[in-house]
């Protein structure tokens, strides 16, 4: 398929290869752009910078005609969660609060290397106010409908619910989301997607709106890994690596049964194994045992608060402290006075416990690779969440349970789908490397995807 026809469906990289073949960029551009427009769901896109799509891809157009194409995603489009600058568009970390916020007068550190590298950007996308949830509903924009269930509005995942359905819907090829716990991964898991959380300073962050400016991470949410791959080196500014994909059989995953299988949907536990028995019949050496830091991380926390809630408190203290916090999602800021209750003590404890428990993971791991599911459940119904701020909050938690592991021991990790269940609606392992070892993540991550998709 060389034309226009079932663009929205395709992979970023393969809409690369089109362009690189001699589709045009502004027709791929005007294409999304249309779709964008036409959408059902108008809580996805809070900004669409038609304008500089059409100038990037014209740009873009010209480049290629000229046989000088900035890279493997030159013309592709691409969007961007509503916490990232991009010149010319008001950055509101989807608040009320920052509705009428001047525009950016600049492009984030990330914006401007995915822009050198080529790429068309259509503009800003939902979230969770100030980013701060893993369902992904927001009472000021709307919330982004998970598009599985056409009967049943039911939960995006956050906090980039916007960056996930704006891909699932076909509204864009790949977009960029923010994960501090979980907030690529759970949203990618949500929707059938590939969500990829990088190690914590690969992406720069210059011009993003914090949350934890310790665990604050950028990532991305496409259709496959090579996207992941490819938008990765776009963000960094570098050009894209030739990774030497393993074969499966040279690889090793650790699987644990504590803390991450708890309360686990039998739909999503059925898949996970299915798609271990995938890899153990391509000769992978699966590894099950308990990893203790997983109960270690759960206990600190219980016993002293979370990393994100002290540095969300610290960050947004003028806010929730001030005569306008009752214009903030109740439900944020019951999570932000979170951090407002923690002593200095509270925080140094939180700190030295994950410092000890990343060199423990590390330790037991021993270059294997760590599986657990995304989530423990599919997408929840929104009425019931919005109906009951209890319910919200033990759904959230237990939503945001798996993957906030993976910020606390500092693990990059990739989402990557496994199937759906009797509703259609998607399932997901995350699959995670020690601190540093993206690049070791993402060759393994084109392995198992090949292996999974048989």
């Amino acid at each position: 398929m060389s034309g226009i026809e079932g663009l929205e469906r395709r992979t970023a990289a393969d809409v690369g290869r089109a362009i690189a073949g001699g589709l045009d960029p502004v027709a791929v551009a005007e294409f999304f752009l249309e779709r964008i427009a036409a959408s059902p769901d108008q809580a996805v896109f809070l900004h669409v910078a038609a304008a500089r799509a059409r100038r990037e891809a014209e740009a873009s157009r010209r480049r290629h005609a000229e046989g000088r194409p900035l890279g493997p995603l030159d013309g592709v489009p691409i969007s961007w969660k509503d916490l990232v600058d991009v010149a010319g568009t008001p950055t509101t970390a989807a608040s009320a609060l920052r509705r009428d916020i001047a525009p950016a007068t600049a492009d984030a550190a990330a914006v401007a290397n995915a822009t050198a590298a080529g790429m068309v950007n259509l503009g800003k996308v939902n979230l969770t106010e100030f980013a701060y949830s893993g369902l992904g509903l927001n009472p000021h924009y709307g919330t982004p409908i998970n598009p599985h269930d056409p009967e049943t509005p039911r939960a995006p995942g956050g906090s980039s619910s916007g960056s996930a359905v704006s891909v699932a819907r076909g509204l864009v090829p790949i977009s960029v989301g923010s994960d501090t716990g979980g907030s690529v991964r759970i949203p990618a898991a949500f929707n059938g997607l590939v969500g990829c959380k990088s190690s914590e300073g690969r992406i720069p962050k210059t011009g993003v709106v914090a949350l934890s400016p310790t665990l604050d991470t950028l990532g991305l949410l496409a259709r496959s890994v090579e996207d992941c791959i490819l938008a990765d080196a776009a963000l960094r500014g570098v050009t894209p690596p030739s990774l030497p994909v393993p074969d499966v059989a040279a690889l090793r995953f650790v699987l644990a049964p504590n803390v991450v299988m708890d309360g686990v949907e039998d739909a999503v536990a059925d898949n996970l194994e299915k798609a271990v028995s995938r890899l153990s019949a391509a000769g992978a050496r699966i590894e099950r045992r308990t990893l203790p830091m997983f109960d270690a991380m759960v206990a600190t926390t219980a016993a002293h608060g979370s990393l994100t809630a002290a540095e969300a408190y610290w960050v947004h203290r003028d806010l929730v402290d001030g005569p306008d916090v009752g214009r903030i999602d109740r439900r944020v800021v019951a999570r932000i006075m979170g951090g407002k209750k923690m002593s200095a003590h509270d925080l140094v404890a939180v700190q030295q416990a994950r410092i000890a428990q990343i060199a423990a993971l590390e330790a037991a791991l021993d270059g294997a690779l760590l599986v657990v599911p995304t989530t423990p459940h599919v997408a929840p119904e929104i009425a019931p969440l919005e109906a009951d701020d209890d319910l919200f909050h033990k759904v959230n938690l237990k939503t945001l349970r798996n993957t906030m592991l993976g910020n606390f021991l500092a693990t990059p990790g990739l989402a990557l789908p496994t199937g759906t269940d009797g509703h259609g609606m998607p399932t997901s392992m995350l699959v995670s490397a020690t601190a540093g070892q993206d690049e070791r993540l993402l060759a393994a991550g084109i392995a198992i995807e090949r292996c999974l998709a048989g």
